[in-house]
């Protein structure tokens, strides 16, 4: 039963999406998606069909009969009806679910929306669930990769946003021998392009690539789409859906050894690794250029991803990482701290331990474990502020107590003074002057009231002992002022040295030619925010340029954290955390560097603006240069026969008149030929090429060409021409059919003046959604690596005869084919001789 309809004034939640996504076509998705709709209806959900392409297959179209079908919305274009989509009908009918095939197709001009998906967005936003279908090689992110794998450039895409958008996707899939075996059975393609598309676009390593292409972008949606549920519902457990491995390094000589045996227990389990470097500012960490090279370097041989994250807790700042990261395992290195340092701090192995949780931590042995004592680890820790203060009363109590019971039998008072000497320095070292000084003055109380005579008196009877008593304190209270400032020194040496290295990881992330977006993403990842993003102010307002990162900040009021660079020009806003003012500096420069990307790219966009125009000036010399004889021979051709013809001197036979004649028409058909090609190259130079697509038959295309080329300044006759043996059957392309014709003029012609003695063979045969045409003789061919120097403009590869042009016909040919939203290309042909293959889309299934 169809839905009641909404209040008034209440806007319908929006449908789902349900998306099958095909890694080939001719897998089964709209099979499948049919198989749903019947299941829907078995449940009494209120179904209609939008559009189904059954693509002639019985089954599928069996599938169909049983459902309600709304008839498509036919548009006039160029002489033809072509149907689409009926979005009206659709909101009108007001249907649970609607099925819609073939997600990227393409509307015919003069729809509402350019694409299909904009009509699914309309009927989601109306509360329709839609089920539909798309291929993996239509996903616009993997369209350059499906080309490559292909050699076949597919004209429909759609955003991979609006797939990702997609409350379901599954994934409809079989191995390439079944895929194979259907098409060879008749059960994807006509009987007549089985051959063609099996040796084509259906070879068995076309199909695994593919294959593998759809699994693993699938698999990444699946952990996108796992990591925002856990962000929405605030979970930082570690779920153990897959296996990852993190593995820490320091940089130093160990981190090589420690990136390879996690490599080796990320294997065994197929899991992915993730090296993570922390930067902080305790200088413990501090590490060399070339050795973070080295590592960089061992992680990349791996195929590991390293990362660098900010943090002065180690083991908080890893662990932050991991569970971020859903990791399962983490690596450590055994401490390389000695056992008697590690009576003073435990050390960050036995920290992430404890603090682990679910996470499996590995403690990895390696040559340069326990090196022995440090003396770093009685430095003071800053971070330590009550323990400082305690050790300021206990330790001066605790040694006037062994002074009292103890040391008293056998020290006089300048040996004790000396014990409450080394008390005020340990205090020293642990929190500095302040806490030093309270423990100098605790520590003369003691001494005086407890050990120098009088006792349990403040009056000091003899003079040498209130002498000793001061000098030593006050050289204890020197000596922590000394070493407190030397503890300062050495903290902003470090904290430079962490800067240092930050700025060295941003910049060698530009110098490796990181964009814009990489670099804020590495922002975002080394200080642990959620967003960020670089704005922009100007003459045209406030507006960002570049952001990376959920929900990031659009005005400098709502950041976390803003820097300004500049003269108020760029903001970098950073949404999570608040970062302190040292981490601030860092992300100045760093800021700069990306404000010097933006900038980068301007002037890149302008140099591409003045190389356009140095092209065309280079065009303009090498044209005047190529033309000069080209013009002036049929010229002079022609300006002879028409003096003969004018002189009085001399009586001409009417054969002889003939022939002068046919050499004036012919010398024009010349001239006409190279300014129409002179004419077209300065067009496709300008962009003002703009063919208008419809359907066109190749036969009548073929013939139409043949015919001007045996009226052209060739003017091949009936022996010529009957040497091009056309097999083009009844295929039809989305092309312009006057462009077209030009193209197939120019490779014919080329054709039959290269291989004079051979025949020439145009062929075609559709594969998928594009049909393939073949032009190929028996000649010499052309030398290997000069395949793409064939296309550019005056190239004759060699050729010294004028006579045949100024070289511009297969420039102009490849020009025109792309401007149809098709490819060119040339290959050897079997036997030998040169092959012209054009790639042009086929039209949509269903439309006359």
């Amino acid at each position: 039963m169809p839905e009641s309809p909404d209040p008034v004034g209440h806007k319908p939640k929006r449908g789902e999406l349900r998306i099958y996504l095909g890694a080939a076509p001719g897998v089964g998705k709209t099979y499948a998606m049919l198989g749903e709709a019947h299941r829907r209806l078995e449940r009494g959900t209120d179904l209609v069909a939008g559009v189904v392409e059954t693509h002639g297959r019985k089954k599928t179209a069996e599938l169909l009969d049983d459902i309600e079908v709304i008839p498509p919305h036919y548009i006039s274009y160029r002489g033809s009806r072509f149907p689409e989509l009926d979005v009206p009908a659709i909101l009108a009918r007001k249907p649970q679910v609607v099925l819609v095939d073939e997600l990227a197709h393409t509307n015919t001009p003069g729809s509402k929306n350019a694409k299909r998906w904009q009509d699914v967005e309309e009927l989601l936003d109306a509360g329709i669930t839609v089920v539909s279908t798309v291929n993996v090689q239509h996903l616009e992110s993997l369209n350059d990769v499906v080309t490559q794998i292909t050699g076949i450039e597919q004209q429909e895409k759609v955003p991979d946003e609006v797939v990702r958008a997609a409350d379901q996707i599954e994934l409809v899939d079989i191995t390439p021998e079944a895929l194979r075996r259907r098409l060879s059975h008749g059960n994807v393609y006509a009987p007549e392009r089985i051959d063609a598309a099996l040796s084509n676009y259906f070879r068995r390593g076309n199909l695994t690539a593919l294959r593998e292409l759809a699994l693993l972008w699938l698999a990444d949606q699946v952990d996108a789409a796992l990591a925002k549920y856990r962000e929405e519902n605030d979970i930082t457990a570690t779920w153990e859906a897959r296996e990852r491995v993190v593995v820490a390094v320091t940089g130093g000589p160990e981190s090589e050894t420690l990136v390879r045996r996690a490599f080796r227990i990320a294997s065994k389990s197929s899991a992915e690794l993730m090296v993570v470097h922390v930067v902080r500012g305790d200088g413990l960490s501090g590490v060399s250029a070339s050795h973070m090279g080295k590592v960089r370097e061992v992680v990349a041989s791996l195929g590991a991803t390293l990362h660098t994250v900010v943090g002065d807790d180690v083991p908080a700042a890893l662990l932050d990482f991991a569970r971020e990261m859903n990791a399962t395992q983490l690596v450590l290195g055994t401490s390389r701290r000695s056992r008697w340092a590690r009576i003073f701090d435990e050390g960050i192995g036995a920290t992430v331990v404890q603090d682990s949780e679910k996470i499996d931590v590995h403690m990895v042995t390696h040559p340069e474990a326990a090196q022995g004592f440090r003396w770093s680890s009685l430095a003071p820790r800053r971070n330590s502020h009550l323990v400082s203060w305690l050790a300021a009363v206990i330790v001066p109590t605790a040694i006037c107590a062994l002074g009292v019971f103890v040391l008293d039998d056998f020290l006089a008072v300048s040996g004790e003074s000396a014990v409450f000497f080394v008390g005020v320095l340990v205090v020293a070292l642990l929190g500095g002057v302040a806490p030093a000084a309270v423990s100098a003055v605790l520590s003369g109380l003691l001494l005086n009231y407890f050990l120098v005579e009088p006792r349990h008196t403040f009056t000091i009877a003899e003079p040498d002992s209130a002498i000793t008593i001061v000098v030593l304190l006050m050289v204890a209270v020197a000596v922590a002022a000394l070493v407190d400032s030397s503890v300062n020194r050495s903290r902003e040496a470090r904290r430079a040295s962490q800067e240092a290295e930050l700025l060295a990881l941003f910049s060698g992330s530009v110098l490796r030619g990181a964009d814009l977006d990489t670099l804020l993403e590495k922002i975002r990842e080394t200080y642990s925010q959620r967003a960020v993003s670089l704005m922009r102010r100007d003459g045209d307002g406030e507006r960002i340029v570049g952001c990376v990162g959920m929900d990031p900040c659009v005005d400098v009021e709502t950041a976390d954290t803003a820097i300004e660079v500049g003269d108020d020009e760029f903001w970098l806003l950073l949404a999570g955390k608040t970062l302190p003012a040292r981490d601030r500096r860092v992300l100045t420069a760093v800021a700069k560097q990306a404000a010097g990307l933006v900038r980068q790219r301007e002037l890149a966009a302008e140099a591409g603006q003045a190389e356009a125009i140095a092209q065309a000036d280079n065009l303009r010399r090498s044209l005047l240069s190529a033309v000069s004889h080209d013009l002036r021979t049929p010229l002079a051709a022609a300006k002879a026969a028409v003096s003969s013809l004018r002189g009085t001197d001399v009586a001409f036979s009417e054969e002889d008149t003939a022939e002068l004649l046919a050499t004036i028409e012919e010398s024009i058909d010349q001239l006409t030929a190279l300014v129409g090609n002179l004419l077209d190259s300065s067009r496709l130079a300008a962009g003002v090429v703009r063919p208008e697509l419809h359907q066109v038959y190749l036969e009548e295309t073929v013939q139409r060409a043949l015919l001007g080329i045996s009226r052209g300044t060739t003017g091949y006759g009936r022996a010529e021409l009957e040497r091009v043996k056309v097999d083009v059957g009844d295929e039809v392309v989305m092309a312009d059919g006057g462009l077209l014709e030009r193209v197939l003029a120019n490779l014919i012609d080329n054709a039959l003046r290269y291989a004079p003695d051979g025949p020439v063979r145009v062929s075609a045969g559709r594969v998928g959604d594009r049909v393939l045409i073949a032009v190929a003789d028996e000649g010499p061919g052309i030398a290997r690596g000069r395949e793409e120097q064939i296309f550019d403009a005056f190239q004759r590869l060699g050729d010294q005869d004028n006579s045949t042009g100024v070289g511009l016909g297969l420039s102009v040919a490849r020009g025109f084919v792309q401007a149809m939203g098709g490819s060119i290309s040339v290959g050897d042909t079997p036997g030998g001789g040169l092959t012209v293959e054009i790639d042009l889309a086929a039209p949509q299934e269903g439309r006359p």
